[in-house]
């Protein structure tokens, strides 16, 4: 069975020592000037702004080097009554954008998985030539994607796109497919992996390495 072709960026799974990622998230600004749209799943960068309040900005990554994280949730406005000891957000206020749009007027937030420490769930992109199983444990780069208006279109390079190796300057860390029933992920085109981000801005990167 092929593998189905569903791409939606990065989605957080699990904690580096094998526990469900509970939801855990910190907020982020877009500032409103920002002429990129963003999508839940996209791997974001600091931005070296913050908006009024203070709040941290933040922008699209890049297939390379270091993120800051991945969005799991976007906001068009803080409240403007916070709670005390911190800040909430304001829903989208037109229920038909559940994106944050390239041109938009007001300064957006983000839920920003920031944790060096999440593994998150990416679909390798189709090429020539795929990932294969001795590759596992080594670096790789990430493939940008145009958003669906829902999703993050971002995937996982192939061999064609980028070579995986043991590189510490390689964006993510192969950890291995994404287990499902049987043949229902397998290795090749559309493949889910687990990846760890490797260059993340809260952490040091690490070299690949498979076997001993």
């Amino acid at each position: 069975m092929a593998n189905p072709d569903r791409p939606s960026g990065f989605v957080p799974v699990q904690y580096l020592n094998g526990t469900p990622w509970n939801g855990q998230a910190r907020l982020y600004s877009i500032i409103a000037t920002y002429a990129t749209a963003l999508y839940i799943g996209d791997p974001v960068i600091s931005s070296g702004t913050a908006d009024t309040n203070g709040i941290a900005g933040i922008n699209i990554g890049a297939a390379t080097g270091a993120l800051r994280g991945v969005i799991v949730g976007l906001y068009d406005s803080l409240q403007a009554t916070a709670p005390v000891g911190g800040v909430s957000v304001g829903g989208i206020g037109n229920d038909s954008i559940v994106y944050r749009p390239a041109a938009h007027a007001n300064v957006w937030y983000a839920s920003v998985v920031d944790d060096p420490n999440v593994l998150f769930e990416l679909q390798e992109e189709s090429v020539a030539s795929q990932l294969a199983a001795d590759q596992v444990g080594l670096n790789q780069i990430s493939v940008s994607g145009a958003g669906n208006n829902f999703v993050s279109g971002w995937q996982l390079a192939g061999t064609t796109s980028g070579t995986a190796a043991t590189t510490a300057t390689l964006q993510l860390r192969l950890m291995g497919l994404a287990q499902r029933p049987a043949g229902t992920n397998t290795f090749g085109a559309f493949a889910k992996w687990l990846v760890k981000i490797n260059t993340h801005e809260l952490q040091s990167s690490t070299v690949g390495a498979v076997g001993f």
